[in-house]
């Protein structure tokens, strides 16, 4: 009688962990299943929302010519980090890269280029105010 007591006990305590996971204010067992079953189903649709969204964001800023370079700037603190992606390497594109950070003033602080099936190009950079001043 006592560890059917204790039992029920840990039940009870558990079903109480369950309805307060799953934001459930019913108050019998079974309402408190099925709230949880929607709660997982909720949570499901959410997990595959997720999913769609991220895929259609990862296709989106692919080229979709991978000859054609997709370029990101991010404005930092003191300067830029550019990212320059290409799914195709092309022999000269790193010395192309370069200068035109040169033509636009940049001046590149640190790189990490891969340059082998196809380019990818990471840099901080920051704005050359004065060049004379070298």
């Amino acid at each position: 009688m006592v560890s059917w007591e204790r039992n029920r006990g840990s039940l009870q305590e558990k079903f109480q962990l369950l309805r307060s996971a799953t934001n459930s204010h019913a108050q019998n067992e079974t309402s408190i299943i099925m709230d949880a079953s929607k709660y997982i189903q909720n949570l499901k649709k959410k997990v595959e929302r997720f999913k769609e969204d991220t895929a259609a964001e990862q296709s989106s800023s692919e080229p979709t010519d991978p000859t054609t370079p997709m370029v990101k700037v991010e404005t930092l603190e003191k300067g830029f980090m550019i990212k320059v992606f290409s799914g195709e390497n092309q022999p000269g594109m790193l010395v192309s890269v370069l200068e035109a950070f040169e033509d636009m003033g940049l001046d590149v602080l640190e790189a990490r280029v891969s340059c082998t099936d196809s380019f990818s190009l990471h840099a901080m950079g920051v704005k050359v105010i004065n060049k004379s001043s070298y």
